[in-house]
């Protein structure tokens, strides 16, 4: 991999990441930009204990552009965009709209490919491996910083979970403080730590989730199930093996793995409504178990109603720095993990978080994890 840094016209940072050593990146940015003006504020809940970014900047972000004015695609001749070069591995570049910048922390963009029109599922393993690298290369730098606390790789795919741009990308935000779901899983790991003499509470929900019926897809190094107790009508979440608590701490083998695990999930997500009446429709078809591997255009082999599903694909990293409000827990205490959710429910009718869910914080969930999980086994690649 090749990392190649420069800047933009109005200062931000951008970064080249390229498969070729030889690959030389050189393009300037002749737009005239000015220096973005950011307002955000970090205000804190005094009862419920949590944070609320108010960053009024963002209602003038650009939102559905037109392809041929999409800012991530490259810059072409009479049509420059966000990446001043006319072609690209992995991009990632810092946020022109950001929720958090200066001392509240850091918010990039990452783009997984130059195609407009693909997807990550599009991937190839060894582009797929790329991003992986990118993931950690920026989870390192952006842990330096004297300002950041945690840090977050995401990706939401599609309009309905609020894309605004329909270029396959992704963002990492970098909080100056844990976040309020991550305290929520120390002080959990915690508590259970004191109670049991030292046990590990990532380790005893593992071994209980491979145990049971809802495990999607196993391979040497990672593993993939529906929780127990699944927020969404389907949720995913996979863990390698090995406990780590951050994706620096992976090793080889569990990166060379990672690709051809995380693929075949996307892909199966795109194939859970691709019957003609969905997942719980009379004329379901279901297709036989399988390894991991390459097939059709974001990953759609049936008759169903074409549309890419929605979903958020979370990584969940240890946060950086002292962890002493969380008594006997060590950042080696925590379980690097993703979170692949869909607020999907069923062909055309989507999950809302309405009363129980918004006001109460309760979730309830229409579909099974049971059943969930052996809906992502029959749509598992031939």
């Amino acid at each position: 991999m090749k990392k190649t840094s420069t800047r933009l016209a109005d200062g931000r940072e951008l970064i080249y990441y390229d498969l070729r050593d030889d690959t030389v990146r050189g393009a300037p940015d002749r737009r005239p930009l000015e220096r973005a003006v950011t307002t955000s504020e970090i205000r804190r809940d005094v009862l419920l204990g949590d944070a609320v970014v108010i960053a009024s900047h963002r209602q003038g972000r650009t939102y559905h552009p037109p392809a041929d004015e999409c800012p991530l695609c490259p810059s072409r001749d009479g049509r420059p965009s966000e990446i001043p070069d006319s072609s690209y591995d992995v991009v990632v570049f810092e946020n022109r709209f950001p929720a958090l910048s200066g001392d509240s922390g850091r918010c990039e963009v990452v783009c997984f490919t130059s195609d407009h029109d693909a997807s990550f599922a599009d991937l190839s393993e060894e582009q797929a491996r790329l991003v992986l690298d990118v993931w950690t290369d920026r989870t390192a730098e952006l842990s330096h910083l004297p300002s950041v606390k945690q840090v977050f790789c995401f990706e939401n795919r599609g309009p309905e979970i609020g894309v605004t741009l329909g270029h396959p990308h992704g963002q990492i935000y970098a909080y100056p403080f844990t976040t309020p779901r991550t305290a929520l899983m120390l002080r959990s790991l915690a508590a259970h730590k004191e109670t049991t003499g030292g046990e590990n509470l990532f380790d005893a929900v593992l071994e209980r989730e491979l145990a049971d019926e809802r495990v999607v897809l196993e391979g040497e190094h990672w593993v993939a199930f529906v929780p127990y107790a699944a927020h969404w009508p389907y949720e995913v979440h996979l863990y390698p093996r090995r406990r780590v608590p951050d994706l620096l701490a992976l090793d080889e083998a569990e990166r060379a793995e990672f690709p051809r695990v995380y693929l075949e999930l996307l892909r199966r997500f795109d194939r859970i409504f691709d019957e003609p009446n969905g997942p719980n429709g009379q004329n379901e078809q279901s297709s036989p178990s399988g390894r991991p591997g390459q097939d059709g255009r974001n990953g759609r082999s049936g008759p169903g109603d074409g549309l890419p599903t929605p979903y958020i694909a979370a990584w969940h990293q240890a946060p950086f720095g002292s962890l002493a409000e969380f008594g006997p827990v060590t950042r080696d205490d925590f379980a690097l993990h993703v979170e692949l959710l869909t607020i999907r429910r069923t062909s055309g009718k989507l999950k809302f978080l309405a009363g129980s869910e918004s006001g109460m914080s309760v979730f309830i969930n229409d579909v099974p994890p049971e059943r969930a999980a052996e809906r992502l086994r029959e749509v598992a690649s031939s």
